[in-house]
């Protein structure tokens, strides 16, 4: 086959991603580049002809590893060269293999399917294989990853956001397990749906015309063709298999994209200067600005979420490739080669997200600053739902509007909550009795130490942790 430099190849992916993340590249070409495609139809073909010889009891060990071998050995090249010839490619994969195998068998190649029964089978066993044995362990791999940092970080004090502003405190293991949740389940989701995916031996329009004419169970042979390959029959078929099984396994992908970019840009937004909660590693050789010796850019989180943004609209793709007129016409047969692009760019973005969290560290003094300073324009104003709950418990009915003018209150004299809370003896009383029936520790000074409310935080990102350590198998 002719050699290109990769440096002349087109898609990013196979010369700036092929070199930054080799390993997973290669891993992934093994079963989603043109040459795995060959491969795996010339796979399916073989399991055909191993059913043909199987129903007839003429199935011998010795004959089964020829055909095994003829698999292994096809050129892709030599198929795209008799391409040239039949303009159609499995035709060509056909004439190819039928010089290639042993010539009693050379008449069962392809002997009652029509093309797609080879090619939706193939693409069946390809994306199942790459998920299986590619995708899924990185995926497994970065849960691990979120799973270790939400247990290490369970008890680190860290101040909540929501809309951009300071809540109420919370923990960094906390903020983490958010994600170990979310993805853990997506993960759970693709590794089922990637044993659903369906192959089919049902002829032109999916009714078994052609092997009906071969033998008298067609469906026993379609179950011993898939059988060779792993696969269970479509419940249904026109002359392709039923969309949906790929498509729910491919929106499950997304919907797992979709979470490691929105950690991305979590993680980036708390290594804003003005934020610094945490930080990626960062090599000693490693270069932030062409012009700016001092900085250091969380490029990394960049990159996963850039990926997202070039490969998530394609489920659009997805979608359209479900309908087919006619029973089947042939719309879907250039959108549905860009299902390996899109696995590719997914697992990129999955190893770059695994390389972020495997080095992310929580900045403990800076989370404590923030936290301290937390509040908006009055310090400490975090804890300012804390004592308007505890008032209302003590039967204070307007406990709200108490605890509103003591902040602003605060915020005039620049004084912090705390400070301006315990003024308000009335007040004050009363919410430290609440603490105290509540068993909470040092009632009095409860309110001075922000860290100190923090729900269940610690408790939930440990269990979580352990939940889904746990599961990642």
């Amino acid at each position: 086959m002719e050699s290109r430099s990769i440096f002349l190849n087109i898609s990013p992916l196979d010369h700036r991603y092929s070199l930054s993340e080799a390993a997973v590249f290669d891993s992934l070409s093994a079963h989603i580049s043109e040459q795995a495609a060959v491969v795996s139809c010339a796979r399916a073909e073989v399991a055909l002809v191993k059913a043909h010889l199987a129903v007839r009891g003429q199935l011998e060990p010795a004959m089964e590893s020829k055909l095994d071998k003829v698999a292994a050995e096809i050129d892709p090249a030599a198929v795209y060269a008799e391409e040239e010839k039949t303009h159609h490619n499995i035709r060509a994969l056909v004439n190819v293999m039928k010089e290639m195998v042993p010539p009693e068998v050379a008449p069962l190649v392809h002997l009652g399917a029509t093309s797609v029964d080879i090619l939706d089978t193939a693409l069946s066993v390809r994306v199942r294989d790459c998920v299986q044995q590619v995708v899924l362990p990185q995926l497994k791999e970065l849960e691990r990853c979120l799973c270790d940092i939400a247990a290490r970080d369970a008890e680190t004090p860290q101040v909540g956001r929501t809309h951009g502003q300071h809540a109420v405190p919370i923990t960094f293991g906390f903020a983490v397990a958010e994600y170990v949740s979310r993805l853990g389940k997506s993960i759970l989701e693709i590794e089922e749906r990637s044993k659903q995916l369906r192959g089919k031996l049902a002829g032109p329009v999916g009714a078994y015309n052609g092997p009906s004419m071969i033998v008298r169970d067609p469906e026993d042979l379609e179950r011993r063709y898939l059988g060779y390959l792993g696969l269970e029959p479509s419940e249904h078929s026109t002359q392709l298999v039923e969309p949906e099984y790929l498509l729910r396994l491919l929106l499950e992908c997304n919907v797992a994209f979709g979470i490691i970019a929105n950690l991305a840009d979590d993680l980036r937004n708390l290594q804003r200067s003005e934020i610094g909660e945490v930080f990626e590693y960062f090599s000693a050789t490693q270069v932030g600005s062409s012009t700016m010796p001092q900085k250091r850019n969380p490029w990394n989180s960049e990159h996963v979420k850039s990926l997202w943004k070039a490969f998530a609209p394609r489920v659009m793709t997805f979608f359209m490739d479900q309908i087919s007129e006619h029973q089947r016409d042939l719309s879907n047969s250039a959108s549905q080669r860009f299902v390996a692009d899109y696995l590719a760019g997914f697992t990129m973005a999955v190893a770059r997200m695994k390389k972020v969290v495997s080095g992310l560290q929580a900045d403990h003094t800076n989370m404590a600053r923030n936290l301290a300073d937390a509040g908006g324009k009055v310090r400490g104003g975090v804890l300012a739902e804390p004592a308007y709950i505890l008032l209302a418990e003590a039967g204070v009915s307007d406990g709200h509007e108490v605890i509103r003018k003591i902040t602003l209150e605060a915020e005039e004299t620049g004084a912090s909550f705390y400070e301006v809370l315990t003024k308000h003896t009335d007040a004050y009383a009363k919410i430290t009795a609440q603490l105290e029936k509540l068993g909470v520790e040092d009632p009095a000074g409860f309110f001075a130490h922000p860290e100190r409310y923090r729900g269940l935080a610690a408790e939930k990102a440990k269990t979580l942790a352990e939940k889904y350590s746990r599961l990642m198998v």
